[in-house]
């Protein structure tokens, strides 16, 4: 701390109590000088959906990730993992995959081989209220 800091601290008991002024001449009305605002005569935009370009979002990229499945092993169990080792998952041979886009289920689908790389045929599109209703669960 500086000593001008030191000084002006000293100067100034905060410890003091508020006294009231005595005569009502002592008080006076605070006064303001009137600020200008700058958008008093701009508009918020108003937009019908045809006006809406979507073009603004349709190059934002996303991650899609395809679930065959989930296992939960304690810590001790996955350490002891090693090449040959065979986790078993929470679904049956079969069964349709998850379509996750940013971890948000927005499908399920089974596997296919295209030109020789996987792929999957959507087979169930959930619906965008059903997203909705499972996201407050």
């Amino acid at each position: 701390m500086s000593e001008d800091t030191e000084e002006s601290t000293e100067e100034y008991n905060y410890d003091e109590e508020y006294v009231q002024p005595e005569r009502e001449e002592d008080l006076a009305a605070a006064t303001f000088e009137e600020l200008e605002n700058p958008f008093k005569d701009k508009k918020p935009p108003q937009w019908s959906s045809e006006e809406v370009n979507m073009d603004v979002i349709l190059d934002v990229p996303v991650t899609i990730a395809m679930e065959i499945g989930r296992a939960q092993i304690n810590i001790r169990n996955l350490l002891q993992l090693n090449q040959g080792s065979v986790v078993e998952l929470d679904r049956f041979a079969g069964e349709p995959l998850d379509v996750l886009v940013n971890g948000t289920l927005i499908a399920h689908g089974e596997v296919v081989v295209v030109n020789d790389k996987f792929g999957i045929r959507l087979t169930e599109v959930i619906s965008p209220s059903e997203r909705v209703r499972r996201l407050t669960k």
